[in-house]
């Protein structure tokens, strides 16, 4: 456990910390086509979901206004078309019905899991000023408003608007910057080593790892804490602070 009594400001990764509790988005998404009776192999669904994010780094797909349901309905259609294009779904295969099945359930997933992660926000924006940097699609305001969670950060940085992604450092330099702190005084919390915990250290800043569901097998690496719940925050802050 670092020493709490430097720490004046955190830095949140949103998708797969603050939304899905630690569990990779390709596996929300793909709980949802084995759900919804999507008779596809994981790993073409993988490829697939690989494609998916590739085309919407580089195509401005996604619109500032577009809430997450929005996001998810773009993100399952691609997805589908490549299965079908690449021969994994038969070219005949009703893929609006299974998209909209599909988000609606990853949608309510996040719902469900907001529930939990709403008072922990509330909690620590009340004593620490908050920002979060996510890699995004130009739409993180909206999301977070529909969410009901964007006035708990001070600020956003997000990749698309600033022009830096993580992994690169930058991206969290930016995150420090706008909380009006140095580095060593932040703790950045996140659900990935590679993006969010080995450049925040490198940094200098301290570190919380979300360590849940991967999707490439275990990450290895270390944090200056290691957490498999979102929840876990509110009360590791507050027996460091006693």
């Amino acid at each position: 456990m670092f020493n709490i009594n430097p720490i004046k400001g955190i830095i949140f990764d949103y998708g797969g910390t603050i939304d899905s509790n630690g569990k990779h988005w390709a596996e929300v998404l793909w709980d949802a086509y084995v759900a919804a009776g999507v008779q596809v192999a994981k790993l073409a669904f993988k490829e697939a979901y690989k494609y998916g994010e590739r085309y919407l780094a580089l195509h401005p797909v996604i619109h500032p206004d577009y809430n997450f349901k929005k996001v998810l309905l773009e993100k399952t259609d691609l997805q589908l078309k490549w299965l079908k294009n690449e021969g994994f779904l038969p070219a005949n295969y009703n893929s609006s019905e299974y998209s909209l099945a599909i988000s609606n359930q990853c949608y309510n997933f996040v719902l469900i899991v907001l529930k939990e992660a709403k008072p922990v926000l509330e909690k620590l924006a009340a004593r620490y000023p908050l920002a979060l940097v996510s890699n995004f699609y130009g739409n993180i305001e909206t999301v977070l408003k529909d969410f009901g969670i964007r006035d708990y950060f001070k600020d956003i940085i997000e990749s698309s608007v600033v022009g830096v992604r993580k992994p690169d450092p930058g991206i969290f330099a930016l995150g420090v910057k706008v909380l009006g702190l140095r580095s060593e005084e932040v703790v950045v919390v996140g659900d990935s080593y590679k993006k969010d915990i080995l450049p925040a250290r490198q940094l200098g800043c301290k570190t919380v790892w979300l360590k849940g569901p991967g999707w490439d097998g275990e990450e290895s690496g270390t944090a200056d804490v290691i957490i498999a719940d979102f929840c876990e925050l509110a009360n590791m802050f507050e027996m460091s602070s006693q």
